[in-house]
């Protein structure tokens, strides 16, 4: 958010979850990415794709280009945000993050 690491979303088996940096939490005036996901030190959680990072996703044309360029599975919605949303417009981008087999 505005170039600050603002929180992690991790899929696994039980869905998405999302959960705001502590760091992020101290900041001078911290927004929240959406007002969906106001600011917490809790983690939320859902059985789908939070409705604010689908809305990240492009659409129509811009999709069929993702698709095409990347092989990108259409079902697989979070690959799909980290390949088209490293560079959103707006305040937020999605980087992903690289994770040792420990972690």
């Amino acid at each position: 958010m505005h170039k600050n690491w603002a929180g992690t979303l991790i899929e696994d088996d039980e869905g998405f979850h999302y959960t705001y940096e502590k760091e992020y939490l101290t900041i001078d005036k911290p927004e929240p990415i959406s007002l969906t996901l106001p600011l917490t030190s809790s983690k939320y959680s859902s059985k789908i794709l939070f409705p604010f990072f689908d809305g990240l996703i492009p659409e129509g044309w811009l999709l069929d280009i993702a698709e095409k360029n990347w092989k990108l599975n259409m079902r697989h919605r979070m690959s799909i945000l980290l390949v088209t949303c490293k560079d959103c417009i707006g305040a937020v981008s999605v980087d992903p993050i690289e994770l040792n087999e420990d972690e």
